[in-house]
């Protein structure tokens, strides 16, 4: 189980908005390091709009309730070279089959708005992640930096989510829709056998690409169907 720690937070709207994208996540642990503001205040109550029940929940600590976590994972904008180690982190995407691990208790860690987690903090922490960003401009908002890494951790977990009844057609239906075309174009008249030639073409780069859900693929065998009867 995965808990979001936050240390010394300093703005209630950034609490705030952290318990929002847990939520949507189903994120549900929240651990406060010495906060230097009020989580249950209105700003933050306001910004986690339907998540205050996350806020609620929060429990507020000294660094010592980091103890009892199996891994303690740090994330860092700042990176360091081949020789240093400590600040040599991954990126989300390759954490987070580590981080979707429900067997053991994992504290995520963010700093400061400020200044980030100190080296101190970073040297405590048993592995570390870093969100890639443009070189000059590498520091981003804590409820965002929070985001990407849950996202990336909840995609690993392979948990359903809001599109996970969603089905796509696969390349069989694909190349069953193209013969429909081609039957479809067939008979139509062109200028030049050219010109039928580059509508085929033109028609297998279309659905080659294209991303169709079942019921799209279901929708346009009827059209074209229809228009050949």
């Amino acid at each position: 189980m995965t808990t979001v720690v936050l240390i010394e937070p300093e703005k209630e709207e950034n609490i705030g908005r952290v318990a929002r994208v847990m939520k949507n996540f189903g994120f549900t642990k929240l651990l406060l390091i010495s906060p230097k503001c009020s989580h249950l205040g209105t700003k933050a109550m306001a910004l986690a709009s339907h998540a205050d029940d996350v806020l609620k929940k929060a429990k507020v600590g000294g660094k010592d309730a980091l103890e009892g976590f199996d891994c303690l994972v740090g994330t860092t904008a700042i990176l360091g070279t081949d020789s240093n180690v400590l600040r040599s982190p991954l990126l989300p995407r390759e954490a987070a089959p580590l981080l979707a691990k429900k067997k053991r208790s994992i504290a995520l860690l963010f700093g400061r708005e400020s200044s980030g987690l100190n080296n101190e903090e970073l040297r405590q922490c048993d592995l570390l992640v870093t969100i890639p960003t443009v070189r000059n401009y590498s520091t981003m908002n804590l409820s965002q930096a929070v985001g990407i890494v849950l996202y990336e951790v909840f995609v690993a977990s392979g948990r359903e989510h809001a599109a996970s009844h969603i089905r796509f057609a696969r390349r069989k239906d694909k190349d069953i829709l193209l013969r429909q075309v081609y039957s479809a174009l067939d008979p139509m008249d062109f200028h030049t056998p050219g010109k039928k030639e580059a509508q085929r073409r033109v028609w297998k780069r279309i659905i080659g690409k294209s991303f169709l859900t079942k019921k799209e693929f279901m929708a346009l065998m009827g059209f074209f169907k229809k228009i050949r009867t």
